[in-house]
């Protein structure tokens, strides 16, 4: 019983990560989508956060067009958190 709410539960998942790549291709550029899916490696949960703001946006209707790269280099300047500057002090 269990194992077949997990697999359910999974193949639900699988279905819900489908149509949000289907909805990134229609949205994103191809050089946009690369550099989502580079940024993905390294800041998975800021893509991800990105990505559920722009299909917010689209679901709204306030998004009408492709998004390109430098748009989307904006967007990700406004979301990525601040680099902490760390000084390192000898005594």
């Amino acid at each position: 019983m269990r194992a077949q709410q997990e697999a359910l539960a999974q193949e639900q998942s699988k279905q819900i990560d489908a149509q949000k790549q289907m909805l990134m291709r229609q949205l994103l550029t191809p050089e946009a989508r690369e550099r989502l899916s580079n940024l993905r490696m390294t800041r998975p949960d800021v893509v991800e956060s990105v990505e559920n703001q722009l299909i917010m946006l689209v679901q709204s209707g306030r998004l009408t067009q492709q998004i390109d790269d430098f748009t989307l280099r904006q967007i990700l300047r406004k979301v990525m958190p601040k680099k902490r500057e760390i000084t390192i002090e000898r005594r």
